[in-house]
């Protein structure tokens, strides 16, 4: 039976999740459309999903999904979350949205969507090129926060920031070659801060739009955080007082 089940895993249109923590934070979020659901028997007697499921093996449900999957006895197919407008943030007064420059990998991308919603950050922005897909593996990292955490997807980020600014946001960049630690920087209460990818950091473009730019008190000799890690950081913070 499993051989005869497609896998679509080139479909934008219908995505994969799969691991305990995001399925079931899928499956309690009305906005998600679900077109597949497998599970294992054990799983299914605990979880009891109100959506139509099918009861699979662990081996078989493996090969539905990518090598490595770390699928925990559950997936789902679904389709893409509707994305929010960029009016929401019209009303809000104090607070962090957090900005990705080109952050390229899953892993840390959910990491950073995981911590972005425990600390209560207003969302996130990346763009749509050089940005890993909203599903699986990052869905698998960001332990079910990718059901609750808003994300806009965009296409020119330089235009993003300038478009911010007239609704008070102050950009905020983090770049280990600043000037100025965060916690000695007179940060104002609206804040979108904006990190790059490893490695390359911040692009000249974007370090050019940022209003400021501040550092992390780390090791001049050692400087370098895992961009997931100094997200937490310095959203940890800016939002701590």
């Amino acid at each position: 039976m499993a051989k005869r089940i497609q896998r679509s895993l080139q479909d934008p249109s219908r995505l994969w999740l799969w691991g305990i923590h995001p399925c079931r934070a899928a499956l309690e979020n009305p906005q998600r459309h679900c077109f597949r659901l497998f599970m294992t028997e054990s799983l299914a007697k605990d979880l009891s999903p109100s959506c139509k499921n099918q009861i699979i093996d662990a081996a078989s449900l493996s090969r539905l999904l990518p090598e490595g999957a770390v699928h925990q006895g559950i997936a789902m197919e679904v389709a893409p979350l509707p994305e929010p407008s960029f009016e929401d943030l019209r009303q809000k007064e104090k607070g962090v949205l957090i900005i990705l420059d080109q952050v390229t990998d899953p892993h840390n991308v959910g990491a950073i969507l995981r911590t972005a919603r425990a600390l209560q950050a207003f969302g996130i922005v990346m763009t749509d090129h050089h940005a890993p897909p909203l599903s699986g593996v990052l869905a698998k990292a960001a332990s079910g926060a990718l059901e609750h955490l808003p994300i806009w997807k965009i296409t020119n980020l330089a235009r993003t920031l300038d478009e911010l600014k007239t609704e008070g946001f102050w950009t905020v960049g983090l770049d280990e070659r600043a000037q100025k630690v965060l916690s000695q920087a007179d940060v104002p209460g609206k804040i979108a801060l904006i990190l790059g990818a490893e490695g390359e950091g911040l692009r000249r473009l974007t370090q050019e739009k940022c209003d400021f730019l501040v550092k992390l008190p780390t090791d001049p000799a050692f400087p370098t955080l895992n961009v997931s890690v100094a997200m937490a950081l310095a959203l940890y913070e800016l939002v701590r007082v």
